[in-house]
């Protein structure tokens, strides 16, 4: 287990907190969000950071890459109540003028400190993606898909040099341990889609995690593994029995996965399948999908679409491995839907503004509120309420044999005290 560190902006007034994530606690959902070169504003972020937290993210990452990427993560740190994460490899691309041929280690360097000094929880650092694995994604369908993973190739492939992450591993943990900053290794070359799951590229980085994992601890860093990507059902608990195995069982961290690749528009859907299932199996953190994966950069709805699906992934996976606080909550829920307590109905669900408005939409009066029938049944045919009719004529017909059964027995003391005797 571990904690995010939480470490709150110089000037701010915010109460500290973390997050415990491990595979035997409550499973975690991050909430990506950040600026492109295309669009969206430091207020936009802003707005998404707020409405990954009203819905439910643990931890948030900043992953701006347009302009003012120092400035929108200040705000962004002003006003988070989670752990923020970010990928460093962005902002020094930026200081670069967008030519990774000149972004050098003492750059790179430069931006962690930096980072770390504005109160940065965490790094994603993709120091796993070495020279000798870049090879083995030629023959893949869709490459390396990961932008920090792509840079560092990139960088490898230009000198033929081996990744300055991984070189100056110690460096970075010295960074980190001096500012209590947890790293996420990130997963340069997770599969980009179904065809390419569990290749040989993939493991071959996941193995390096483990070894950089270890290092990590032995300074007294906080680590994550990040995992895939796009993984078929089938081919998710290998995932996770190389990760424990190989990475000592540090918290693993995963990007779903996408269950399919057919699915754009929807593939909060496909991931969240696959993010249920790696989470019962022991995925601490999930790092959410939206509806806007793959087509463009996500919206504040796309944001509380994506955070909701994995609210539920999560749960799912809580329920999974059995814990009481997901059985309880499910509990209630079901006894209120039982019991037609309909504003208990809203307020226990993951969206009670939603699941209100659905009701509301055909049934807005409030006598509505207490009665016994949704507008998809109607009075008639509602199975609970038919159910609960049943149970009262059980139990009223219960009562009448007890009734019936008593009667017997005082006319039997009657008779007894009478003598007992029958007179013809």
């Amino acid at each position: 287990m571990q904690f995010l560190p939480w470490h709150p902006p110089l000037s701010g007034t915010a109460l500290s907190c973390s997050c415990l994530t491990g595979r035997n606690f409550l499973t975690k959902v991050n909430a990506n969000f950040g600026n492109s070169a295309v669009t969206s504003s430091i207020e936009e972020e802003v707005e998404k950071l707020q409405w990954s937290t009203i819905w439910g993210a643990d931890t948030v990452m900043d992953l701006s890459t347009g302009h003012n990427i120092k400035e929108t993560r200040e705000w962004v740190m002003r006003n988070s109540p989670v752990p923020v994460g970010t990928v460093p490899i962005y902002e020094a691309l930026e200081r670069a003028g967008g030519d990774v041929s000149a972004i050098t280690w003492e750059l790179f360097k430069q931006v962690l400190i930096d980072q770390a000094e504005q109160g940065v929880d965490y790094f994603t650092i993709h120091a796993a993606t070495l020279l000798r694995y870049i090879p083995l994604t030629a023959n893949r369908v869709t490459g390396i898909v990961s932008r920090g993973g792509s840079i560092h190739a990139k960088l490898c492939l230009m000198d033929h040099r081996e990744n300055f992450a991984y070189t100056h591993w110690d460096e970075i943990l010295d960074i980190c341990a001096q500012y209590d900053i947890t790293l996420s290794i990130g997963d340069g070359l997770r599969p980009g889609c179904i065809a390419d799951a569990n290749d040989e590229a993939q493991f071959a980085e996941l193995k390096t995690q483990g070894e950089l994992t270890r290092r990590a601890w032995e300074r007294n860093v906080q680590v994550m593994n990040e995992g895939p990507g796009h993984v078929p059902l089938n081919k998710i608990p290998e995932n996770m029995a190389n990760q424990l195995e190989w990475c000592s069982e540090a918290p693993f961290y995963t990007l779903g996965p996408l269950a399919t690749d057919i699915a754009p528009a929807y593939d909060h859907i496909t991931s969240a399948i696959g993010a249920a299932t790696i989470g019962a199996l022991g995925t601490a953190l999930l790092c959410y999908v939206t509806p806007k994966e793959h087509l463009g950069l996500p919206n504040r709805d796309d944001v509380k679409a994506g955070v909701i699906a994995y609210k539920i992934a999560a749960h799912a996976a809580d329920l999974a491995k059995g814990h009481a606080h997901a059985y309880a909550w499910d509990r209630e829920l079901s006894k209120a839907r039982f019991e037609f307590r309909w504003y208990d109905q809203f307020n226990l669900s993951l969206d009670p503004v939603t699941a209100r408005l659905y009701h509301d939409s055909t049934l807005p009066q409030e006598p509505a509120k207490t009665a016994h029938f949704c507008s998809m049944c109607g009075p008639k045919f509602c199975s609970m309420n038919i159910t609960q009719e049943i149970r009262a004529a059980a139990q009223a017909a219960q009562d009448l044999d007890q009734d019936l059964q008593a009667g017997m027995k005082q006319m039997s003391e009657e008779f007894k005290k009478k003598g007992a005797e029958i007179y013809l």
